[in-house]
């Protein structure tokens, strides 16, 4: 257990430096630093792997007060590189849980610094940018933090969808469904695919460098590129099949890295946002139906606008309400269509999960 009296130390790639307490495991740890807005739903936070190679800062004051559940994940271990935050707590007043933050961090690998001023810190970020950090309980000398965090790559030009991909084929839903998926994972949520199968159908999900030939041995009626981490325009490989996806006139349904790499299939650059989107309340208006919705986010990444206008292929169906940010889009002469956003929420509201029922829709028109 954590000697909540330790110190620990926050450096930024600035020269930013914060000063707090030791929570989860004793250690070092460094990566891209970001931040999340929503007040709950931590733990499907941490092991979302779209935050694989990432530190982060959880903006609610309290976070742990409802301890951890085995059932409350996005996948199978805890993804995100280092926690911050202003109260970890220790305590907890979910009976169901299973155990406390700290215990499950410890048990996690994850190395976390609490008592830090996460509305300063996020405020700088916001000013500054996305950069990377390190933080650390075992090591206090500034000096020799600097060397380990430089080096550090930066997240342009990362692929991280090969660290979090599954490693083996595996189906999901009714064998003897109509509707049948090839699921591309490059770092998939699980509620994504319990999503899926909800809706009927039959997955399949393939490794992320799943040449076309195998994933069309599935037989499937559509295709599902997933979310996951990294830099999309560093994935060659994952471009060129999407491509190959596209030709074959089937149903395309795209969410986050699967949006950016539809994107770049179609020759429209991605680009690396200043600080990204991340919580459970941003602001969407569906530019077709004229309605707005609260979404789900979670990128450091998006589709250059202007581009995609000029492609009169393409129609944007989705634009964010804070920074006109582009949220959606789809093919006029294809059946491809993708989102930024999160429809699966997990943590967040289910505003958007009627895209899911569209793509079913477009499965069983096609």
């Amino acid at each position: 257990m954590s000697d909540f009296s330790n110190p620990a130390i926050l450096l930024l790639a600035d020269g930013s430096i914060f000063h707090g307490k030791a929570f989860g495991k004793t250690g070092t740890a460094a990566g891209e630093i970001c931040f999340n807005t929503g007040m709950t739903g931590y733990q499907e936070v941490f092991t979302d792997p779209s935050y694989y190679g990432q530190i982060l800062i959880t903006n609610n004051v309290h976070i742990g007060n409802y301890g951890t559940k085995k059932t409350d994940v996005e996948s199978e271990t805890v993804k995100i590189k280092g926690l911050i935050g202003r109260n970890l707590e220790e305590k907890y007043s979910r009976y169901q849980a299973d155990e406390s933050l700290n215990d499950y961090l410890i048990q996690n690998n994850i190395v976390s610094i609490a008592e830090i001023d996460t509305r300063a810190l996020v405020t700088h970020i916001r000013n500054k940018g996305a950069m990377n950090c390190i933080i650390s309980s075992e090591i206090f000398e500034i000096e020799k933090l600097q060397q380990i965090l430089s080096d550090i790559p930066a997240m342009e030009g990362l692929d991280l969808a090969n660290e979090v991909t599954t490693k083996e084929e595996y189906e999901l839903g009714d064998v003897n469904s109509d509707i049948k998926i090839s699921v591309l994972d490059f770092g998939i949520k699980k509620n994504i695919l319990d999503n899926l199968v909800a809706r009927g159908a039959h997955v399949r999900v393939h490794p992320a460098k799943t040449s076309l030939q195998r994933l069309k041995e599935f037989n499937p009626n559509g295709y599902f590129l997933s979310n996951g981490p990294g830099d999309p325009s560093a994935m060659s490989y994952a471009i060129s099949t999407v491509k190959e996806i596209i030709a074959e006139d089937k149903p395309v349904f795209g969410i986050c890295l699967g949006h950016q790499l539809l994107a770049l299939a179609n020759n429209i650059p991605t680009f690396k946002m200043h600080h990204g989107h991340r919580g459970l309340n941003h602001p969407v208006k569906n530019v077709i139906t004229g309605k707005s919705e609260i979404s789900t986010q979670n990128h450091g990444f998006a589709v250059d606008p202007e581009k995609l206008k000029e492609d009169a292929n393409l129609e944007i169906t989705h634009v964010n309400l804070n920074d006109e940010s582009i949220e959606g889009f789809r093919m006029k002469n294809k059946p491809v269509f993708s989102v930024q956003y999160h429809p699966e929420a997990t943590p967040g509201p289910h505003d958007s999960r009627y895209l899911f029922d569209d793509f079913i829709e477009l499965i069983k028109n096609n």
